[in-house]
């Protein structure tokens, strides 16, 4: 065995965040508003009559060029390379600036594919870096949102989009729930209900970890929820992220009994696919949690079997807690201000549970050791597989008591 996972345990009673893991998506509604103003196999402003070559003009030459470059932007769209998107969006955008003009919509339409790839995650950038790209997007989106409203209107479903775009790279939150606002009021009088749906969640995402999340906002992927579940089969990908959603939601609100049957969904879909969808790992996790807190430890095991057959296991690997039943604090040790440590090893059978706690190593108390052996014995696991098989293998923990000042 390796060294001991520790873990504290207080006096005080600390709340534990549920840490919600979802996807943040730079989303475009499901039914489609803005887009460059050209046909399938064309470029943006080009004539369907013109001769190409026959013009050795300096701006034929740069509608050459242009072309070339929103080419080989389509192309690395097409190829899903992210490097290639930005540095071919950067230069239709420039290129398309001089053939089209700063206000025209085929250029604020180049500016939104630059706004999209500067906005894509790259780790190799420092945090200055990634914030001058996110600023350099915004005002993209900000330029095209304005002539998009002095083109369609200020309350036009095109301007979906670019007000979207603006709030998830919007660095002042507080402005930035005020674009969301907009746009999901766009999207409702648009009577476009999967179009609602998309821009909720878009907002719901924006805003949900930030401090303006509130009832309303939590409201949003509710909505959601709701229009997909009527609108869309079981094993979408959009209505089972939402789903998830909603069951991370209903958990932390404390509505287990609705937050489990939406995350059975969830495991039910994912384990048709043959692979494994990290929602349908942490759902399994969630539902350990939820079905061992109202003392379902049946209907738990399923769950533990089926992350431990997910996980590629090594030798020494060590086994993370399920569900943790958190160790009581024992009283007179309170009273006389002692703190302390327990190391207890045991065995984690085929099914996750806890068996043969045993005493290695301890400081402080005896109080501690017993307390800490109490609360193992109703801890779960994913047991360990070899050969596709579960086994029992052996581990060890480390609790510290400590009082808080």
């Amino acid at each position: 065995m390796k060294s001991p996972i520790v873990f504290q345990s207080k006096a005080k009673f600390i709340a534990l965040a549920l840490l919600v893991a979802s996807p943040n998506f730079m989303l475009c509604a499901v039914e489609t508003t803005a887009t460059l103003s050209s046909t399938s196999g064309s470029t943006p402003g080009s004539e369907s009559g013109s001769e190409s070559g026959s013009d050795t003009s300096p701006v034929s030459d740069l509608v050459i060029t242009f072309n070339d470059s929103y080419k080989a932007y389509k192309q690395a769209v097409a190829d899903n390379n992210d490097a290639e998107i930005l540095k071919f969006s950067s230069q239709a955008y420039s290129l398309g600036k001089q053939k089209f003009g700063d206000k025209s919509i085929d250029t604020v339409n180049l500016g939104l594919n630059y706004a999209a790839a500067l906005s894509q995650e790259d780790k190799t950038l420092d945090e200055n870096q990634a914030k001058q790209r996110k600023a350099e997007a915004h005002q993209l989106y900000l330029d095209a949102l304005a002539v998009y409203e002095v083109e369609y209107g200020d309350e036009s479903v095109e301007s979906i989009d670019p007000l979207l775009g603006a709030a998830q790279t919007n660095s002042d939150i507080k402005k930035a729930k005020s674009q969301f606002k907009q746009a999901v009021d766009i999207a409702e009088d648009s009577e476009r209900p999967m179009l609602l749906a998309s821009v909720q969640m878009s907002a719901f995402d924006g805003l949900k970890k930030s401090k303006y999340y509130d009832r309303r906002v939590r409201n949003y992927a509710l909505s959601a929820f709701e229009i997909y579940e009527k609108n869309l089969p079981e094993d979408s990908m959009l209505r089972l992220e939402t789903t998830f959603t909603v069951a991370l939601i209903s958990m932390v609100e404390g509505k287990n009994t609705k937050a489990i049957p939406l995350f059975e969904t969830v495991v039910e879909q994912f384990s048709k696919l043959d692979y494994s969808h990290p929602y349908e790992l942490v759902s399994h996790a969630r539902l350990v949690e939820l079905y061992e807190g109202k003392g379902d430890s049946e209907s738990s095991t399923k769950h533990c079997l089926a992350i431990g057959s997910m996980r590629p296991w090594l030798d020494d690997q060590e086994q993370q807690a399920l569900y943790r039943k958190e160790p009581r604090y024992p009283h007179s040790y309170v009273k006389r201000g002692k703190s302390g440590w327990s190391e207890v090893s045991f065995i984690v059978d085929e099914y996750g549970f806890v068996r043969d706690p045993k005493m290695l190593n301890s400081k402080g108390g005896s109080k501690f050791t017993d307390e800490t052996i109490k609360a193992l014995k109703q801890w779960r696991y994913a047991p360990k597989f070899v050969d596709g098989v579960a086994v029992a293998a052996e581990t060890k923990v480390r609790i510290d008591y400590t009082l808080e000042r």
